[in-house]
């Protein structure tokens, strides 16, 4: 039955877009919050995940690459954007900005295909993603993204 864990996460599939689009602003939101455990918990305990050149299975290897990502990509800020949906699957595109230690910045690109169970947690996600050297005046993001924009999409360039 849809929704019987308790770790369960709504919206559910098979998604419409209105709860797609609220699938996607949840996991951006997490994601800004730079909480590796929170993050965690979207996803089922044997998540699958490929990342850039890395496979990531299960949430205590989540937690521990989402804590050395923080730790290496300072005051990380991000936006997602839905680009398809189809019954348990979706399509996401995003962005985000982060420094290094040496204060250089930069802008991630990337495209992620997400599958999720019924109960809501994400099972797979792969995610392809390419940096860019940018100035810090070049920046667009300067924290979470405000309500008044959830569900509009990102400029790419």
């Amino acid at each position: 039955m849809t929704g019987s864990s308790p770790d369960s996460r709504p919206p559910f599939p098979p998604f419409t877009l209105d709860t797609a689009l609220q699938k996607v602003q949840a996991a951006e939101d997490a994601w800004n919050t730079r909480d590796p455990q929170r993050v965690s918990l979207a996803y089922t305990v044997d998540s699958v995940w490929r990342n850039r050149d890395l496979h990531i299975v299960g949430r205590d290897q989540i937690v521990e690459f989402l804590t050395a990502k923080w730790e290496r990509e300072l005051d990380y800020v991000l936006r997602k954007s839905l680009w398809g949906f189809r019954e348990n699957r979706m399509a996401v595109r995003f962005q985000y900005e982060w420094h290094d230690a040496n204060g250089q910045w930069y802008r991630s690109y990337g495209n992620e295909l997400w599958q999720f169970t019924e109960d809501g947690l994400m099972a797979r996600r792969e995610a392809s993603i390419n940096d860019v050297a940018i100035d810090e005046s070049q920046r667009r993001y300067f924290g979470p993204r405000p309500e008044s924009e959830y569900g509009r999409d990102i400029e790419l360039w």
